[in-house]
């Protein structure tokens, strides 16, 4: 264990680390070795077995750290120096990287990224979920990515092994992308007002100082230039800023939507109020300056909260909506519809949860937080008859629309709670073979845990955003008679510390 080595501020008691019986505090200075890496991506190292977070340090490396802030259990430190670096080192291609919270991995090499998303899940399984990982995965990196597991794909090789009755979940490597950089087709870009007037970026780490932003290595580069435009017609027109603490200023956000497949744009202006001033100028001014922008909206949100939209949307120019594709499925955005931020990720998403909902085209399937029909429109495509249930009503009119727009007639949508629209679905003679969930982060809500175990379909298949959440799940799920056969880690957000998953879950009948 390596010794710390402070320089302490001469006139600095230490008393408080001493009583607390720490062996640091805080200004001291320390060479830590780097142990592993948090769920938040902050390296993990240890100063005389006291734990410090140390953001920015990688796993394997030796650093030295200024410590920030002490705790019991453990700490944060500032990385100083790198004694020793990691092999996965990088350096970010991203000229304000260090500043802005939008990325949090760019740092570490995309192969060590993807090895150190399946190991988050595992970690999770095992911990959280008291489950039995089998060991290491096949490789499956990137060139297995971009839709090379499409919809229909083959059953899993371990159904063919007999894979229920295997002992241990198969984790899978982690299924990334070739070209990991420029894949997110929505940007939410902040407001605010300096010196020189508008801007409009990220939020620096941890805070809401925003980082002017010309460019994002993440975001479409039709979404730079939307909004570098309207930044500056924003300028030019005199609009004001929205200031947090006062609550004054005109424009919020700008957001920006652009469909991958058909090219066609979106523009949101959320605003402080009804009246935009120039209005009429301003959207004259993004029609000749972008013409592949189709709609030109607004949404008023007045509440002084950190919640983007507000209640109120109309379109101010324009379609309604925008359309685009996953697979073979046409999807209408509108300003409010939830639709996944990677579409290349999202079919290689939906692909592997109709390969484990294993359709032959008969089978009745629920969908549970269908939200705007996009998981139930792919499994469509190969079940028999599908039901999507969602509580926000705005998306089952659009997940309606959308199965309207792509001609598929066995699809039926319900407005309510997964809780309380599956038991009577039940009660009308509706079984399911094959359930399926996508919640949000907080995971299923236990009722809906309880539904299933109730409905006992022959298969689950559980897409979760949150591997903390997916392992508490699928422990209530195994103890309720279902065994988890596989999970697959999907990153939908490279460079940052996001994954999803696809658990496979089936009947234990042993």
């Amino acid at each position: 264990m390596n010794k710390r080595h402070s320089r302490r501020n001469p006139g600095r008691h230490s008393t408080p680390a001493a009583i607390a019986g720490l062996p640091v505090a805080k200004n001291d200075e320390a060479v830590i070795d780097i142990i592993g890496m948090n769920h938040d991506g902050e390296g993990v190292g240890r100063a005389e077995g006291y734990t410090l977070f140390v953001a920015g340090a990688l796993p394997g490396e030796k650093v030295r750290v200024k410590v920030l802030k002490t705790k019991k259990q453990y700490g944060y430190a500032k990385l100083l120096d790198i004694v020793q670096a990691s092999p996965d080192r990088i350096a970010a291609p991203c000229p304000i990287y260090d500043q802005c919270g939008g990325c949090q991995l760019q740092h570490m090499d995309y192969a060590a990224q993807l090895a150190w998303k399946r190991q988050l899940v595992v970690d999770n399984l095992t911990r959280i979920g008291k489950l039995q990982v089998l060991g290491e995965p096949e490789l499956r990196g990137p060139q297995a990515a971009d839709g090379a597991e499409g919809a229909g794909a083959a059953a899993p090789a371990s159904i063919a092994a007999g894979g229920a009755a295997q002992q241990g979940i198969q984790v899978h490597a982690t299924l990334g992308m070739n070209e990991p950089w420029r894949y997110r087709n929505k940007a939410q870009v902040p407001i605010g007002v300096t010196e020189g007037g508008l801007v409009g970026g990220f939020y620096a780490r941890g805070s809401h100082r925003i980082i002017d932003m010309e460019t994002c290595l993440i975001q479409h580069e039709h979404n730079d230039e939307v909004v570098a435009r309207v930044k500056a017609i924003g300028r030019k027109l005199g609009i004001t800023a929205y200031d947090e603490e006062t609550g004054q200023g005109q424009l919020r956000h700008v957001v920006v939507k652009v469909a991958f497949r058909t090219g066609e744009m979106m523009i949101v202006l959320v605003t402080n109020g009804d009246k935009i001033p120039h209005v009429d100028e301003w959207v004259s001014e993004i029609r000749e300056q972008l013409p592949s922008v189709v709609s030109i909206c607004q949404n008023v949100n007045t509440k002084q909260t950190n919640v983007i939209f507000g209640d109120v949307t109309r379109v101010l120019w324009g379609s309604e909506v925008i359309y685009d594709y996953i697979g073979d499925v046409k999807f209408a955005i509108s300003a409010r519809s939830f639709y996944q931020v990677n579409p290349a990720q999202t079919e290689v998403l939906y692909g592997k949860t109709v390969e484990y909902a294993q359709l032959t085209g008969k089978e009745t399937v629920i969908d549970a937080y269908c939200g705007i029909g996009t998981i139930s429109l792919f499994m469509a495509q190969h079940a028999g008859k599908v039901y999507g249930v969602e509580i926000v009503p705005e998306a089952i009119e659009d997940a309606g629309r959308n199965a309207e727009l792509n001609g598929m007639s066995n699809v039926t949508f319900e407005v309510g709670a997964s809780e309380d629209v599956i038991p009577a679905w039940k009660e009308q003679g509706i079984e399911a073979d094959v359930i399926v969930v996508d919640p949000p982060r907080k995971g299923c809500d236990p009722k809906l845990l309880e539904t299933i175990l109730e409905m006992k379909p022959e298969r689950v298949v559980y897409v979760s955003c949150n591997p903390s959440t997916l392992a508490r799940d699928l422990r209530v799920l195994e103890d309720g008679g279902y065994k988890t056969v596989e999970v697959t880690p999907v990153d939908m957000f490279p460079h940052t510390v996001h994954v999803e998953s696809v658990a496979w879950l089936v009947k234990d009948c042993l």
